[in-house]
């Protein structure tokens, strides 16, 4: 394996391309001499902005993509139909061994339809799931589902906690991670329809250490590892933490500057609060992988500054090193020569 991590980056996608996205590309390359990012779009376009930095020439390289695939484009027919995209041309680059990785802020829908017909599912994986890391007291947690699978079924929730295990413990080394099932209390018996059928298969489930139930007000806590949940619940909490997050970093710092005292106490709790204050900024912890799929796929928020477009850059490079895609094939493997046995 190659000490190189190749990343192929859509410079187009998202709210703030091509400007941030070339940025942070920058940033990364400036940080780390074992990334190469592949930057796809416009070519000229991107030629003329990356003319305005300084950085290590041999670590970005510009791949002409002529089209871009917008927002409110019909994911499929996109896809289909524009083959010259910045989007499809750098998850081509990942499908054919060009590139490790794929990351981009453009359409989601988007990326989780050229994710699965473009770079492929592992073989077993019946549904990819989103899977973002969210603050907690006690470090990070991982969510999974966040916005891939809607229409989720009891086997998916299973498969997503043995997933997001494997996650857990190559890429953060957490040992026998514990895993969750979003639900409205406690109790085995509540919950809705979907819940109530998961419980059980994940309480039977020998690869993962189930602990029940987590409620919304004890995912901050940071005592379950691997939260679980379909796609619409798990978006609602991704995009409450966010907006919670950025609203008390807002709140707090126009506290602290409310009068003498206050500036004089925000002095002498600054180093404290500055480390706390990171953990709870979102661009701090890059992108969200899509997991189960053949190659490396990243999303990032679509209105991502330079600051999260490099920090999922890096974030690659340690997917790459764990090897995560290879031990969750491997999992999904031995998962089903079992039913075969």
């Amino acid at each position: 394996m190659s000490d190189i991590t190749r990343v192929a980056l859509d410079a187009m996608g998202g709210d703030n391309a091509p400007g941030e996205i070339i940025r942070g590309a920058v940033e990364a390359v400036k940080q780390r001499g074992d990334i190469k990012v592949l930057l796809t779009g416009q070519e000229e376009l991107l030629k003329k902005t990356l003319s305005e930095y300084t950085y290590p020439k041999d670590q970005i390289e510009v791949v002409n993509a002529a089209e871009v695939i917008e927002t409110a484009e019909a994911p499929v027919m996109a896809i289909r139909r524009k083959k010259d995209s910045s989007l499809v041309v750098a998850m081509n680059l990942v499908k054919n061994g060009e590139a490790d990785a794929f990351v981009s802020a453009g359409s989601s829908g988007a990326i989780l339809v050229g994710g699965q017909v473009l770079v492929g599912r592992i073989k077993g994986v019946e549904r990819p799931p989103l899977a973002p890391l969210i603050p907690t007291a006690k470090g990070v947690s991982l969510l999974i589902d966040c916005g891939a699978n809607v229409d989720a079924r009891p086997s998916h929730l299973v498969q997503f906690a043995k997933i997001g295990s494997i996650y857990m413990e190559s890429v953060l080394g957490k040992k026998k991670p514990t895993v969750g099932i979003v639900n409205i209390g406690a109790e085995e018996e509540k919950g809705n329809a979907l819940v109530k059928e998961t419980f059980p298969l994940l309480k039977e489930c020998k690869d993962i250490n189930f602990i029940g139930s987590v409620e919304a007000r004890d995912i901050p806590l940071g005592d379950v590892d691997v939260i679980v949940c379909e796609a619409f619940v798990g978006n609602v909490i991704l995009k409450l933490y966010e907006g919670l997050g950025s609203t008390l970093i807002s709140k707090i710092k126009g506290g602290m500057m409310t009068s003498l005292r206050s500036k004089i106490g925000a002095l002498l709790v600054k180093p404290a609060l500055k480390a706390t204050l990171k953990n709870f900024d979102a661009s701090e912890h890059g992108g969200a992988p899509l997991l189960g799929l053949n190659g490396l796929v990243v999303k990032t928020h679509g209105s991502s500054t330079s600051k999260e477009v490099c920090n999922s850059i890096i974030q690659c490079v340690t997917f790459k090193k764990q090897q995560i895609n290879e031990k969750i094939k491997a999992a999904i493997q031995a998962q089903e020569e079992k039913k075969e046995d």
